[in-house]
């Protein structure tokens, strides 16, 4: 995280796992940061490729630049 610069910007992560949930890492990433507009996390089975994608169009985020 260090060098990166996340002040006005919004920022969801998200991942995929066969098994393991998300734990406090979205949290510790946001500490890491020290900026930006941090929002909770989305995990998804792994092979949820479809699943991902459905759930990023979803955000209405196509065609935003920051």
């Amino acid at each position: 995280m260090a060098g990166n610069e996340f002040a006005g910007k919004t920022v969801m992560p998200f991942y995929t796992s066969g098994s393991s949930g998300i734990g406090g890492s979205a949290e510790r990433l946001a500490e890491l940061a020290s900026s930006g507009d941090w929002l909770e996390g989305e995990r998804f089975s792994s092979g949820a490729g479809d699943e991902a994608a459905e759930w990023a169009a979803g955000l209405g985020l196509q065609g935003r630049r920051s």
